[in-house]
């Protein structure tokens, strides 16, 4: 009978956390370039002597729907939106390392730096790109930052740096925790030089809410149903008891 409590225990984890799953992309429907987070299930059988028919699940986020997300144009110098399908832009992560995201919501702090919505440096050919404060700010198609002076409109705005547009060809990648791309084992992606950007949009989130939320019923049903293998399991044990006292 602890064959059936060790499948349905451990189906209920693999449950739980897909549930956990499904809440994230649903609470990130409308991040900016966000990528839905995929959950990989696979059975496991104990080995042993007497444990070869205890087949467990084991669940966990190995993988993100890498599809693109819709473009939404909102006129804002500093948002953009990659076009070229596996390209992603490069920007520091906290512990100072290359990271990259599809999330192009950008902004200059008070410092100078150009960040995008997470408050990550965007990087360029020269590490984190930095503008002169009170400048105007342009992006162009390939990436290009460009400054103008706004007391001379009339001169053409200068290239102080390029943003890091990496090509994720051939490369393999994971999401980690903080929502960024990384090379697996260590290293960082080449520049794509091909790639090329839609200035004044922003590609939304590729979470299909309403999918996620049949998703969601899917998962919640399955609980339930591996919640009453348990039930029905104690069940069986005690009629089994039952005759053994009657015996």
């Amino acid at each position: 009978m602890d064959r059936l409590i060790y499948t349905a225990m451990s189906g209920m984890t693999d449950s739980m956390t897909r549930q956990r799953v499904l809440a994230s992309n649903m609470a990130n429907a409308q991040t900016v370039g966000f990528r839905a987070e995929m959950l990989y299930s696979t059975p496991v059988t104990l080995d042993g002597p007497s444990l070869q028919v205890r087949a467990m699940t084991e669940g966990e986020v190995r993988g993100a729907d890498m599809s693109a997300g819709s473009i939404t144009e909102t006129g804002r110098n500093l948002d953009v939106a990659i076009t070229t399908g596996d390209a992603m832009l490069a920007v520091q992560a906290d512990d100072g390392s290359e990271a990259y995201t599809r999330r192009g919501d950008l902004s200059i702090s008070p410092t100078g730096v150009l960040e995008n919505g997470d408050g990550k440096p965007v990087i360029g050919a020269g590490g984190p790109i930095t503008v002169p404060l009170g400048s105007n700010v342009t992006i162009s198609p390939d990436g290009a930052v460009l400054v103008g002076d706004p007391a001379t409109p009339d001169q053409p705005p200068t290239p102080v740096d390029k943003l890091k547009l990496a090509s994720t060809a051939g490369s393999k990648i994971a999401k980690g925790l903080d929502g960024l791309f990384r090379v697996v084992g260590g290293g960082v992606l080449p520049g794509d030089e091909n790639a090329k950007l839609q200035p004044g949009a922003l590609e939304q989130s590729n979470v299909k809410p309403s999918d996620v939320v049949v998703q969601m019923i899917q998962a919640q049903r399955l609980f339930d149903i591996r919640t009453k293998l348990v039930s029905t399991a104690r069940d069986v044990d005690q009629s089994g008891a039952s005759l053994m006292r009657i015996s």
